[in-house]
């Protein structure tokens, strides 16, 4: 299986180390990454993520991202607006798209949650395509 791993720039420190995590994790299970994509935000993936999942050597998109909270609700709307984009995303082109995207949560939680958000994010891709291929 090819993926692409698209990852967000906004709180680099914690998405830079996302990423080494998802690249580890896809070399343990012998996924290929065919492409890896990095936006200024979580808010910017869907339009690369549509881009990427157009392409014949993209099989799945694995979004890597941290939203940390801030002093209003823009996390908030952040969050929703991304994941119901790539959900849409996922149906359309009908090849899955995780959502690796920890938040809205502190910082603190953020660091907390690189290794499990991003291995999951990983192995959720490559489990919704063979649950895909099952059924065709």
């Amino acid at each position: 299986m090819r993926i692409a791993l698209l990852v967000s720039e906004f709180n680099w420190d914690v998405t830079s180390r996302m990423l080494e995590v998802a690249q580890e994790r896809a070399e343990q299970l012998h996924l290929e990454i065919s492409q890896t994509c990095r936006v200024p935000g979580a808010f910017d993936m869907p339009l690369v993520a549509d881009a990427l999942l157009r392409r014949d050597d993209v099989d799945g998109v694995v979004t890597l991202g941290a939203i940390i909270r801030g002093q209003t609700r823009h996390d908030e709307v952040i969050s929703h607006a991304v994941a119901n984009s790539l959900a849409i995303l996922s149906t359309t082109h009908q090849k899955p798209v995780s959502l690796g995207i920890s938040g809205p949560g502190t910082k603190r939680h953020a660091y907390a949650r690189i290794r499990p958000v991003s291995e999951r994010a990983v192995e959720a891709v490559l489990k919704v395509s063979e649950q895909i291929r099952g059924m065709q």
